[in-house]
């Protein structure tokens, strides 16, 4: 029975790595020729295009890993109908239940994979990626508005017009209200460095507002003590998607703390909590085709269906989360209810398999 199961579990994972490369290769040479239409802006060569490519791969990798289950699952289960296989596994002794622990065992693996993926790799390729192009390219992070970017800190309204990749700050400007929503001070600073737990401002020119007189005072240097971090303007450089768990929640905290809508990060977070879970949900849904093609003709159409299945799980996973932002439902079931959808389907199919 051992032999059984090493056989079982080795095929299943060769055609799940076969397809997650397949994948990763088609996604890839498409980010290439999207790239293509930048190369030659300032230093932005060939090689850097092929390095900006290298550092999305684990992006990709993170995304297409439930597909390539799934797909993966169905072509060694097809596979096995094909050559009988499947009968010889269940006159062993081997119920669907019992292939199905086997089929969970190795996407546990799969599922943990992805999941370390998200959290340490791709934040941090993401975060590289993105740093090289827009340096190469003499670009700035963000400039979500004309006047640069808007955050609000604590009673203070910042505004930066440039963010560096290096997560320096350029012309900041620094408005301090008191509690009854008065002016009180403005600062404007040529460059902003994080040094230590402080900002350190160059050339800044301060203004205090009082009753009846306004003082302005020039300084070389100046400390700023701000709730704003690099690691929050992280969110600049990568998309909530693909930042870390641990980031989220952190840049979520900083937002409520700021009484600002969270909803979009907060999806995101149960998102990356979620999709690895994902994996598993693959293995119930492509199970009952491999039995189904014991009985029926057209097991490549039926294949074809299973990658569809897959296709239809990413493109409902973003439409429940934009329609979770438009229509402000619960963050956690925007995040999960695909998942749940697709578990219940395949748990249907499975049970209708095993009635016939």
């Amino acid at each position: 029975m051992k032999i059984l199961h090493k056989y079982l579990l080795k095929e299943v994972a060769v055609n799940v790595l076969l397809v997650m490369m397949a994948l990763i290769a088609m996604f890839s040479f498409f980010d290439l020729i999207q790239e293509l239409d930048t190369l030659g802006k300032g230093s932005y060569g060939l090689a850097k295009v092929l390095l900006f490519v290298v550092l999305s791969a684990p992006g990709h990798v993170y995304d297409v890993m439930p597909v390539a289950v799934l797909v993966g699952c169905m072509l060694s289960l097809g596979q096995f109908a094909r050559y009988s296989e499947l009968v010889v596994f269940r006159v062993s002794g081997l119920s669907i239940v019992n292939i199905a622990v086997l089929l969970l065992k190795i996407a546990l693996i799969f599922t943990l994979v992805t999941f370390l993926i998200g959290e340490l790799i791709t934040p941090l390729s993401e975060k590289m990626a993105q740093r090289m192009r827009i340096k190469a390219t003499d670009s700035v992070v963000a400039q979500e508005f004309r006047s640069g970017l808007w955050v609000k800190d604590g009673n203070s309204f910042v505004n930066v017009e440039e963010v560096l990749p290096d997560t320096s700050l350029l012309n900041i400007h620094i408005y301090e209200f008191d509690e009854n929503a008065k002016l009180t001070k403005s600062r404007n600073a040529k460059s902003g460095e994080f040094e230590n737990d402080y900002w350190r401002l160059k050339e800044v020119s301060e203004t205090n507002f009082s009753q009846d007189t306004v003082q302005v005072n020039q300084l070389d240097l100046q400390k700023w003590h701000s709730l704003i971090r690099p690691e929050l303007l992280n969110v600049l450089l990568v998309m909530p998607e693909k930042m870390s768990a641990l980031n989220l929640y952190s840049y979520i905290d900083h937002l409520s703390a700021n009484k600002q809508k969270t909803t979009r990060y907060e999806v995101a977070l149960w998102a990356k909590l979620i999709y690895p879970l994902a994996c598993l949900v693959m293995v119930i849904l492509a199970l009952p085709f491999g039995f189904i093609q014991q009985r029926a003709a057209g097991a490549s159409a039926k294949i074809f269906v299973g990658i569809m299945l897959g296709v239809l799980y990413q493109i409902l996973n973003r439409v429940f989360a934009h329609l979770g932002l438009l229509n402000d439902w619960q963050p956690l079931f925007s995040a999960i209810f695909p998942t749940i959808l697709f578990l219940i389907a395949g748990l249907m199919m499975l049970y209708y398999v095993e009635r016939r």
